[in-house]
């Protein structure tokens, strides 16, 4: 009697431990899981560093970045003409395996001087080459651009979440892709709504999503191509080299556009 006691008193220490020691490792296990993390604070753009064409970097020319009740704003009310001040506003931190998503819209009327192709016309830059490293007179990082685009015309398709490739290449079903813009299977959007876009990165793979639907998919992004001429000479000796990260920008090409909720998940 006494050694049958003895044995379910072992049984019950046993499964006792075994259970705290399971609830432990789930414990750990969910607090190393992966969260979105905001990174921008809603007030202002602290973390973010403007670079706008003919200006160093860190000059927020005519106040074209801002932040008003929450949202993040690319606007020109304070320019008489637009020629050329095309700007990205950096993120603080490079990236390798992510994603990042954001809600955006385009709102009034395009700037006095901004060329037709650039109406509604916005991006969100990938593995962007260091922004010191930008000239000053550079309209364009190394980079892939997840374009957000807006229809202008009503029934003129003018899909959102295309690719274009500033001083890049990449590959599509694994042939090597020269156009500087690869058009996507996106929707067009005409009127204001925010729209959810999010560009997923996973090793030397990336997919672009509008409203949660994949839009288009490449591979292997490496230097090269148009726009390598108008970087510096340290960027151009890297013709060729694999693209495995980078810094993230937001981009002003002429248009008014917001952005808000942006977020990021690193793997």
């Amino acid at each position: 009697m006494n050694s049958i006691f003895k044995m379910v008193s072992i049984i019950i220490f046993v499964a006792f431990f075994s259970c705290k020691n399971q609830n432990k490792s789930t414990h750990l296990k969910e607090e190393v899981t992966p969260q979105w993390k905001s990174i921008f604070n809603g007030t202002n753009l602290d973390g973010w560093t403007p670079k706008i064409n003919g200006y160093q970097l860190g000059y927020n020319y005519k106040n074209t970045f801002r932040v008003e009740n929450g949202v993040l704003k690319v606007s020109y009310d304070e320019y008489d003409l637009f020629t050329e001040e095309f700007g990205h506003l950096f993120y603080k931190t490079p990236y390798s395996n992510y994603k990042i998503r954001l809600q955006y819209r385009f709102v009034d009327q395009q700037v006095k001087g901004g060329q037709p192709w650039a109406a509604k016309n916005s991006g969100i830059m990938i593995h962007c080459q260091p922004p010191q490293t930008m000239l000053l007179k550079q309209g364009f990082p190394i980079s892939l651009e997840a374009q957000l685009l807006g229809g202008v015309q009503r029934g003129e398709a003018r899909s959102s979440g295309n690719l274009c490739t500033p001083g890049t290449h990449v590959e599509i079903n694994a042939k090597k892709i020269t156009e500087h813009c690869i058009e996507s299977t996106g929707k067009t959007y005409y009127d204001n709504e925010w729209i959810t876009a999010e560009v997923v990165v996973t090793k030397d793979s990336i997919t672009h999503y509008i409203d949660h639907i994949p839009v288009i998919s490449y591979s292997n992004p490496s230097i090269g191509g148009e726009f390598l001429e108008t970087t510096s000479k340290e960027i151009q000796d890297k013709e060729g080299q694999a693209l495995t990260g980078g810094y993230i920008s937001l981009q002003s090409e002429s248009h008014p556009i917001e952005f808000k909720n942006i977020e990021i998940l690193e793997f």
